[in-house]
């Protein structure tokens, strides 16, 4: 092409209409938080004019050129410092030169503008524009730009509109030119302004492969094809092979594996939606590397408008990696923030309930391999149970545990424990322990297993928070089988003299007393078959809650709180019927041994954070007990 200067007719300098002055200063020094934003910017203006000129081309296939192939072709020139962009797309005329790059024409921008300056003196720029402004964003990185273009129109002319930004701009006929737009960006290359970045291959190949990787028509960079990884979630399902998915999957997720699970949907009502999720093979959070961020990107028209936002969705689902895209996003006229927040919770509250229908689809379907991705990701379910109230009952079905009913290493669900629930029974029942020989070992499934009841065995700490948030599950409550006031059916009497009621009151109230303020109570039990003494606790916390709440103290020894915890005993236990004897024939023996039972329910509770005078003690008593 030849360039400007060569022209016979001179160029015709006109005044940017004011609006368009103030303007270029909001967008040059306000309004884009990256200036990588306006390859972007301008990519997606080629993208529009190829898909004008295609409709175009639909309509009247015997236009000239309805044949060739769209495409946009981008070359940086790192001696001339230029970045140049061009489609072969519906091209502008003269006039349509002047209201594009001119003037502010259409209808309330001028009330956009006002709006917009008012953002900029306060920092807040979420504003809605009324015309896309990408084209200014050049001025960011540039000293000059030249735009060369013309219409598809057969008798079209061509014409050059260039300017530095500053206050005017010029418009010269040009012939020769071919359909469609050029426009060539001198980078500055002085200062902190410089731009000469922008003149290096790789980083324009970065950028497209960032944001445009997936508009509709090859994106060439010096002559080689940059998006070459398609847009399958704009296809039906039916459309995209497998192959296809994985490809796709591997490249927005830097993952050397096949994803687990992907959910591809469309949704029209009440928001228009194309969604393409996966659920990828393993979680770094589970081997302690960290906190992982989001992983779904944020889409309008195929084009990234946020990389990974935060809360676009809930922030459980951080281990989804993927995409949304939407034609119904309000953005402020960089493209870069989300205006419309309550469009951003339905959108949010859409995709979230697809997501946990498709699980709740798949756990049925293939339940083993359901099993093994709760196994992965459960603890990203849960912490939704406890953060995610708006979707916590439809989370709390999808949750799998080990029970007393189930074989060691096998998970249920709420829903099937519900489903074997004896006549009668009044509660969910489950407990803490960090396996589960030791909670079948300890003191308290025996009594719910004596009465056939099935326990739930929570083995992982946060297991017990998820249930004092869930409170409840399909109308029955959850309780924790070390609370004080688990209420069971009475069972036949056991083996054994029992102690009578005013034995047992006064053996109780003897121990409390010797505890003093170590225990908060002491009573006769009604849940013991077979073990002397076990700690309940009282109140809101469980014993799990208990722990943690003790281990997390900044200083000093770590204890539990006394007041809270209740020792039950079995007055049937010979140890008990012994410790009542001894204790008004040898006191302080009868007390060790009344030391001894408590620590050994704390043991068992997992109450018991500092064992050393339990030890010391458990020596006095082997010696008594070896003579020596």
């Amino acid at each position: 092409m030849t360039t400007v200067a060569e022209t016979s007719t001179p160029p015709e300098t006109h005044q940017f209409q004011a609006e368009i002055r103030q303007l270029l200063d909001i967008v040059i020094h306000s309004l884009y938080t990256d200036r990588e934003i306006f390859v972007r910017e301008l990519t997606s203006n080629a993208s529009d004019a190829l898909e004008k000129v295609r409709h175009e081309f639909l309509v009247k296939p015997d236009l000239p050129g309805a044949q060739d192939t769209l495409k946009i072709q981008i070359s940086v020139d790192k001696d001339a410092k230029t970045f140049t962009i061009a489609d072969n797309g519906i091209g502008m005329t003269r006039q349509e030169l002047t209201d594009n790059l001119g003037t502010i024409a259409r209808s309330g921008t001028k009330q956009f503008l006002t709006n917009a300056m008012a953002a900029a003196k306060s920092g807040d720029l979420h504003l809605i524009g009324q015309f896309g402004v990408g084209f200014y964003s050049a001025f960011m990185v540039a000293k000059k730009v030249v735009v060369e273009t013309r219409s598809f129109a057969s008798d079209a002319e061509g014409w050059v509109w260039e300017s530095e930004g500053t206050g005017t701009y010029t418009v010269t006929p040009k012939a020769g030119l071919s359909r469609g737009t050029k426009i060539t960006v001198h980078l500055k290359d002085d200062g902190k302004e410089g731009a000469t970045e922008f003149a290096e291959e790789w980083r324009i190949k970065n950028i497209i492969q960032k944001f445009s990787n997936f508009v509709p028509f090859p994106v060439e960079v010096n002559d080689e094809k940059v998006n070459t990884v398609q847009a399958i979630w704009t296809r039906t399902k039916n459309d995209v092979t497998d192959a296809e998915y994985n490809e796709f999957y591997k490249f927005i997720s830097n993952d050397h594996e096949d994803a687990r699970y992907r959910l591809h949907f469309t949704s029209d009502a009440p928001i228009d939606i194309r969604a393409l999720l996966f659920v990828p093979k393993d979680s770094m959070e589970r081997f302690g590397m960290g906190r992982q961020d989001p992983g779904v990107d944020l889409y309008c028209r195929k084009v990234m408008i946020q990389k990974h936002p935060e809360h676009l969705l809930p922030e459980w689902m951080r281990f989804v990696k993927g995409l949304i895209d939407s034609d119904d996003l309000p953005l402020n006229i960089s493209r870069e923030t989300l205006q419309d927040s309550a469009l951003i919770r339905k959108l949010s509250k859409v995709i979230t309930g697809r997501f946990l229908k498709f699980l709740a689809e798949e756990s049925q379907r293939d339940p083993i391999a359901f099993d093994d991705f709760h196994n992965t990701f459960g603890r990203f379910l849960k912490e939704g149970v406890v953060s995610d109230y708006a979707n916590r009952e439809e989370l709390s079905k999808l949750l799998r545990f080990e029970t007393s009913f189930t074989e060691p290493g096998k998970k249920t669900s709420l829903t099937e424990y519900v489903s074997r629930m004896k006549d009668g029974q009044k509660g969910i029942y489950y407990i803490n322990g960090p396996s589960r020989e030791a909670i079948e070992a300890g003191p308290y499934v025996e009594a719910l297993r004596a009465r056939e009841y099935e326990v739930i065995y929570n083995l992982e700490q946060i297991d017990d928070f998820v249930f004092d948030h869930m409170n409840e599950f399909d109308g029955k409550p959850l309780q924790s089988a070390d609370k004080g006031d688990l209420d069971l059916p009475p069972l036949e009497a056991g083996e054994g003299e029992e102690l009578s009621s005013a034995d047992a009151d006064a053996l109780s109230g003897w121990m409390k007393s010797h505890y003093g303020d170590r225990i908060g109570s002491v009573r006769a039990s009604k849940r013991l078959v077979n073990n002397p003494g076990l700690i309940v606790t009282e109140g809101h916390f469980t014993a799990t809650m208990q722990r943690l709440m003790a281990a997390m103290k900044q200083s000093g020894p770590a204890e539990t709180d006394g007041k809270s915890l209740t020792l039950e005993i079995n007055t049937r236990h010979p140890l008990i019927r012994k410790i009542n004897a001894l204790r008004t024939t040898d006191e302080a023996f009868a007390g060790q041994l009344a030391d001894q039972l408590a620590d050994n329910a704390m043991l068992a509770a997992g109450l018991l954070l500092d064992p050393r005078a339990m030890v010391e003690r458990l020596n006095k008593l082997l010696n008594k007990a070896a003579g020596v």
